[in-house]
């Protein structure tokens, strides 16, 4: 009976099921944006985000985004503004129209914005004042 069970068992060649026009071709590296990369960390560093998620998210490797992660903690804070507490008060009367901004900065200087104002000409007057 084993004798009959060998004599049948063919060899099946699968070099028909791989594909090996590609063989040996590089795939060329992916290009990351700086702007994308950094909001891809700034993702990574908020409060209970899991690198791993974020990085199957943006389909990066998650070893790639601990390597992003410490250039950008090694970058410093130069091309980012530094995050500040704000307070939100109720007004207590009568407010201009489109409402008020008021930014305490450090060293005392206190700026007041009423009304309706452009947010480029905010971000001008903060710039000047640091």
């Amino acid at each position: 009976m084993i004798a009959a069970m060998t004599t049948s068992i063919e060899q099946v060649s699968t070099s028909a099921l791989v594909d090996t026009s590609e063989a040996g071709r590089r795939v060329p590296r992916r290009r990351w944006a700086d702007a994308l990369k950094r909001r891809i960390v700034e993702e990574s560093l908020a409060p209970g985000a899991s690198v791993s998620v974020v990085a199957r998210r943006y389909d990066v490797n998650a070893s790639q985004l601990f390597k992003w992660r410490r250039q950008y903690a090694a970058a410093g804070s130069g091309d980012r503004p530094a995050l500040i507490p704000v307070a939100v008060w109720p007004s207590g009367g009568a407010t201009a129209p489109g409402g008020t901004i008021e930014i305490e900065l450090a060293g005392g200087v206190r700026v007041r914005i009423i009304g309706a104002v452009d947010a480029a000409v905010v971000g001008q007057v903060l710039e000047q004042l640091r």
